[in-house]
């Protein structure tokens, strides 16, 4: 499957900008689709925004218009670009790929996360 290193989150105020990045080390099959969740309230995840191969971009409604999903193939890198930032957008958010193994078989990976905090 793959392993997914995030950078970029930290202390932001509101209205500001951060950007993270997610690079996805391949070991085996191939990554299809790459996005963002955030943890909202205990252990549920929120789908943020999602970019598979195809180019169909998804955006969470409470995002909209203020996040930019962008990724790079040939690195196997997303990147989430955060503008207007507000103080509900504080969260951990989680890099995510889909894709299938070298035997056929769908997977889902997470990373570890990587905590955005905005103060008001």
């Amino acid at each position: 499957q793959v392993q997914l290193v995030e950078s970029g989150g930290g202390l932001v105020q509101a209205g500001g900008s951060v950007r993270l990045s997610c690079a996805a080390s391949a070991m085996s099959g191939s990554v299809n689709t790459m996005g963002w969740y955030r943890l909202v309230s205990g252990d549920q995840r929120e789908l943020v925004a999602r970019l598979p191969s195809d180019g169909s971009v998804y955006y969470g409604d409470s995002v909209k218009g203020r996040f930019t999903i962008s990724r790079d193939n040939a690195k196997n890198t997303v990147y989430l670009q955060m503008n207007s930032l507000k103080p509900d957008d504080t969260a951990v958010y989680y890099c995510n790929a889909a894709g299938i193994t070298e035997w056929g078989s769908p997977y889902q990976s997470f990373g570890q996360g990587t905590q955005v905090t905005v103060s008001s």
